[in-house]
């Protein structure tokens, strides 16, 4: 096996996005601590939901009173764009078995589908089984560390804003973001810059008539519609 796909490869490379993950959910684990929920049932809900946003959207739902179908749906709805992730790196695991396929699509994020974009382009189109479970499992174990920590320190810490741990994802993602524009050399740099721009864009009209639960999945769709005719355009 290519030693860049190996698990201990995954380790190595899942490494940067340990400290994000911390720190976002940590900052999950201060905002359910606020609204009343006990220290294990926090953790339960990363456990189980692990879903980042949604999970505050699950949070603030719960503190209003929202009934269970609401919540639900509600989650399904933020979370919907894990179906498009997941269908886009489906053709790197098709020789491994259905079982394996259902666990890694388990463990999916945006971050790890991040990484395992950014792999692609440097491993000759390749992706394997060790490499992304190790990422999928180093992330997982992180966000449940960084819940944990958060609801533990929630009495004490009231605004995790002050910290800046609301950014913490934030900037992870500009980070992964370069990295994989940098290292991806089979998409024009041209076209890259304009679905970035577009995306942005969207992002911005968006907030304003479509409501937040919406917005990721509807620019998600609308941005990988448009890099598709884009990509058309420039090829």
């Amino acid at each position: 096996m290519d030693d860049t796909l190996t698990a201990r490869a995954g380790w190595r490379d899942a490494l940067p996005t340990v400290f994000g993950y911390i720190g976002i959910s940590m900052a999950f684990g201060i905002v359910a601590k606020a609204a009343g929920l006990s220290t294990w049932l926090i953790v339960l809900i990363s456990a189980i939901d692990y879903g980042g946003s949604a999970q505050f959207v699950l949070v603030t739902m719960v503190g209003s009173h929202s009934s269970i179908v609401a919540i639900a749906f509600a989650v399904f709805l933020v979370n919907a764009r894990m179906i498009l992730m997941s269908m886009t790196l489906a053709p790197y695991f098709n020789r491994y078995s259905l079982w394996r396929n259902i666990w890694l699509g388990t463990f999916v994020t945006d971050e790890s589908f991040a990484l395992g974009m950014s792999k692609v382009n440097v491993s000759q189109n390749r992706l394997s089984f060790p490499w992304f479970n190790t990422v999928n499992l180093v992330s997982y174990a992180s966000w449940l560390l960084g819940t944990f920590l958060g609801a533990v320190v929630g009495g004490l810490v009231t605004d995790p804003s002050k910290f800046g741990l609301d950014f913490a994802i934030t900037a992870m993602f500009i980070g992964l973001l370069i990295a994989q524009i940098s290292s991806d050399k089979t998409i024009k740099l041209a076209l890259q810059v304009a679905v970035v721009i577009f995306v942005l864009v969207l992002i911005y009209l968006f907030l304003i008539f479509v409501p937040k639960n919406f917005v990721v999945l509807l620019v998600t769709i609308c941005g990988s519609l448009f890099g598709m005719v884009m990509k058309r355009v420039f090829d």
